[in-house]
């Protein structure tokens, strides 16, 4: 045998990989560094530094390294850029509830693509987490993230101790918790307050609220003045304190609080009727339970604004497309979502800077047609509200019995302590 020719068992199986490697269904070698380097006539240091570092190469030397690189389908491997950058270039987008809760709500969707707007800007990708089997905290440490947007994360929140001592850059949306770091709300008290006298200025007496429950405490609306405020709790004091303008005191039994859903809302206007409460007006704290709530008092037979009017919150895009056109409190939702992501952005590339920033948006009422002055109760007893035993009472009451609606709504508790 031919020392030369390697023999003939080498070549064989050498022709064997040959042939395994043109063959059309083997998959394509992948580039590494170590050939864009070969290729460009620099170190692997150099190749590292063209993609990760270029400010420390000559500019038309890194070029010609990254051209080489895509000549030869080279791409950075990502936990190797990761390691050496010490960043992942990826923001998380941390919420209390699941991803299949979180997406049903429209508001979310806004504030999301707001989140988005930015980090796509900055070259930042985004990663939603949500409770992985039931904590967070599990979440947070499977995240390889930068750092986070958290939304509606309270006080009250069972971990939110090892949240905080997570030790990575956050910003809340909507949730005082954490005052160490970054926030971003909006004017909720003021909002609400203008929704509350806007109906009184309409003639209303008889009030409902339809509160939104905490994620994590199902059938509570939190009323304090302490450090465990909420978005429900500012905006029911804005309700409270508009109404009392007016000399109306809101009862505990006028506020009942369901999940932030259309079903929520729906449920919320069942349980007032059944309850034999006549209101001519109904706060709602977001927009979706406030369409809800109108498809309700559809289905008892009355009509909006003509018997009842109804304030939403948010001014979400649906909001001016449903029947009638919502009045509701804007707050921009979207920015919101920038605002948050932007300041995350901005404490992630500066992280010496000691004072984390907290910002309050406006808010402002829009009125539209789900709104007008009280009618007057006609003498002859024609009104819905005469008697408890109207013909649309009895309707209402047959629908729920034959179809129960699927959200639970609770009675917010009696005041001394949370509500």
């Amino acid at each position: 045998m031919d020392p030369k020719s390697g023999g003939s068992g080498t070549s064989r199986i050498g022709g064997e990989s040959a042939a395994r490697a043109s063959s059309p269904h083997a998959p394509p070698k992948r580039a590494r560094i170590a050939d864009v380097a070969r290729e460009s006539g620099v170190s692997k240091t150099a190749v590292s530094f063209a993609f990760n570092s270029p400010e420390r190469l000559n500019p038309a030397t890194a070029a010609r390294i990254r051209q080489v690189a895509e000549e030869l389908g080279y791409l950075p491997h990502p936990v190797a850029r990761m390691l050496s950058q010490k960043r992942t270039m990826t923001i998380g987008l941390l919420t209390p509830q699941v991803l299949s809760v979180v997406f049903a709500n429209p508001f979310y969707a806004e504030l999301c693509a707001g989140v988005a707007a930015a980090t796509d800007q900055a070259g930042y990708g985004l990663l939603f987490v949500s409770p992985l089997q039931g904590s967070l905290v599990r979440a947070i440490a499977r995240a390889t993230v930068d750092g986070f947007v958290a939304v509606g994360l309270s006080e009250d929140h069972p971990e939110v101790e090892q949240i905080r001592r997570a030790s990575l850059p956050m910003v809340l949306v909507d949730g005082g918790a954490l005052p160490e770091h970054g926030l971003v709300e909006s004017n909720d008290e003021v909002g609400a307050r203008s929704a509350a006298r806007h109906l009184l200025s309409l003639g209303h007496r008889d009030f409902m609220v339809v509160g939104v429950e905490p994620p994590n405490m199902p059938g509570l609306l939190e009323y304090s003045a302490g450090p465990t405020e909420t978005v429900a709790s500012r905006r029911l004091t804005g309700y409270r304190q508009g109404l009392e303008l007016g000399g109306i005191k809101l009862r505990d039994e006028q506020i009942v609080v369901g999940p932030a859903t259309f079903d929520g809302g729906v449920a919320a206007f069942r349980r007032i009727w059944e309850d034999g409460l006549r209101p001519t007006a109904v706060l709602a704290m977001s927009d979706v339970m406030a369409i809800g709530v109108m498809w309700a008092i559809r289905e008892a037979g009355l009509n909006v604004p003509q018997d009842i009017s109804i304030v939403g919150f948010d001014d979400l895009d649906v909001a001016p497309h449903s029947n009638p056109a919502l009045t509701t409190v804007h707050q921009p939702v979207r920015a919101k979502g920038e605002e948050a992501a932007r300041l995350l952005l901005r404490m992630i590339a500066h992280p010496d800077n000691e004072r984390p920033e907290h910002k309050t948006l406006d808010t402002r009422l829009i009125i539209r047609g789900s709104t007008a002055p009280m009618r007057p109760l006609a003498l002859n007893g024609s009104s819905p509200y005469a008697a408890p035993g109207h013909a649309a009472h009895a309707v209402l009451a047959a629908q729920s019995h034959a179809a129960p609606a699927p959200a639970s709504v609770h009675r917010a508790p009696a005041q001394g302590g949370r509500r």
